[in-house]
């Protein structure tokens, strides 16, 4: 529980920082017109750090479960690869690496299927 708790809380205080970096700098830069590229990482990322969040609570409460911990790689893997193309673009003008931001899109909808999962075959206390 504490790993997903402690992954959950460096990426919510990370979506911060960027979003306040985004609103005071981005417009100061080239790159100001990137800003709704970079807000749809900054709301994905803070979405998917409290999903992170779920994760720790349900990883306490189903401790042998294997999909929980399953759907937290994956939006962990989902922040990084999708978020992090997205703050790339933003900062680069290109993406860090072509056709990787999908992949992450998929990792982020693959962790919500496996917790759609978790509660469709978790039997009540």
């Amino acid at each position: 529980m504490r790993p997903w708790i402690a992954l959950a809380a460096a990426n919510g205080c990370l979506a911060v920082v960027a979003g306040a970096w985004g609103y005071h700098r981005l417009p100061e830069t080239e790159m100001a017109g990137y800003a709704p590229i970079f807000e749809i990482a900054v709301r994905y990322h803070m979405w998917h750090a409290l999903a992170l969040l779920g994760v720790g609570w349900l990883a306490d409460r189903a401790p042998k479960s294997r999909l929980v911990p399953a759907a937290g790689a994956a939006f962990q893997g989902g922040i990084v690869l999708f978020c992090g193309t997205l703050y790339g673009l933003v900062l680069t003008a290109r993406p860090p690496v072509a056709g990787i931001a999908p992949a992450g899109g998929l990792l982020l909808m693959g962790g919500w299927l496996l917790l759609l999962a978790f509660a469709l075959r978790r039997t009540p206390r």
